[in-house]
């Protein structure tokens, strides 16, 4: 469903377009709103926007699509923040699992209010309430259980089994959407969700093991490709020759064939950053045949008269 969201009572400019679930907003059930809580990522470790859902049953995640001069008509009146927010249901034990991590150092079974604790997220405490949390929990962990109460300790062996079986779920989503995952993908501008018979299942499995690791750290995505049995890809730069290597900055080029646009000092300042899993994976596409984006904007040669 779509729905306007706002903040403050008629502050239009403090107001978002969300595209949302029914059950996000769904207050039948508890007598308590759903709410946005800011908690720590899972994959960058940085704070990021998430929605409680009523009564603290179900985690969503929040995106926001935005672009360059959009806005929105609502009602009578122009919404100027373009942003469209997207929020669908997640895992909440993504989340958790940062913490257990982190406990699982002490080696000690502990209870689960005790792992998830965080002074700088308060609201980490409140994912335990999600429907999924609790019972999920064995996933990812060793159990004890002392008369009624359950002890917790982080099992890196039970994680990786975890995370490989949601990898493979992946793979039979895409493969049921006859989503093409392999060479014939052959632009990151078109991409043609048709399978291609030729798509192997390596291939499924890197593409599901990058949208996996949207969730979980680079350090646990490393473990899950090493467990997946895929070798690494090669780095681009590797097998590129000079004059295709480019830096990437936020200064805008002029002319993109004239190198003396290039200082010699942006080549020397840092080292090329560690690729992406999606930039990894784009890499193994083949564009044999495949004309530039700048061909289909260059001015087409007239014809003389004879």
């Amino acid at each position: 469903m779509a729905a306007k969201k706002k903040r403050t009572p008629n502050a239009e400019s403090d107001s978002w377009v969300v595209i949302a679930a029914d059950s996000a907003v769904n207050t039948q059930k508890h007598n308590s709103d759903p709410a946005f809580v800011r908690l720590r990522n899972p994959a960058t470790d940085e704070a990021s926007l998430y929605l409680l859902g009523s009564g603290d049953v179900q985690l969503y995640e929040v995106k926001a699509f935005q672009e360059d001069f959009r806005s929105w008509f609502i009602g009578q009146a122009v919404q100027r923040d373009g942003k469209l927010i997207f929020v669908t249901p997640m895992d909440p034990l993504y989340l958790i699992l940062p913490y257990l991590i982190k406990s699982g150092r002490e080696g000690k079974f502990q209870p689960a209010e005790q792992l998830v604790v965080d002074e700088a997220f308060p609201a980490c405490s409140r994912l335990l309430s999600c429907t999924r949390s609790l019972a999920a929990m064995h996933h990812v962990t060793e159990e004890k259980e002392v008369g009624s109460k359950k002890f917790h300790r982080y099992s890196e062996e039970k994680t990786m089994k975890w995370l490989k079986k949601k990898v493979e779920r992946t793979v039979a989503a895409l493969k049921i959407r006859n989503v093409s995952v392999g060479e014939g993908v052959k632009s990151a501008t078109y991409v043609r969700v048709k399978s291609d018979p030729d798509d192997h299942e390596e291939d499924y499995l890197r593409y599901a093991h990058g949208l996996i690791s949207e969730y979980i750290s680079e350090e646990l995505s490393g473990a899950l490709l090493k467990h997946l049995e895929l070798p690494e890809l090669t780095s681009p730069e590797e097998t590129e020759p000079p004059s295709k290597m480019r830096k990437l900055s936020d200064k805008l080029v002029e002319a993109g064939e004239d190198y003396t646009k290039f200082n010699s000092e942006d080549f020397a300042r840092k080292p090329p950053k560690k690729m992406t899993t999606a930039q990894k994976t784009l890499a193994k596409v083949d564009r044999t045949g495949m004309k530039p984006m700048s061909s289909f904007f260059s001015p087409k040669v007239k014809a003389e008269k004879k």
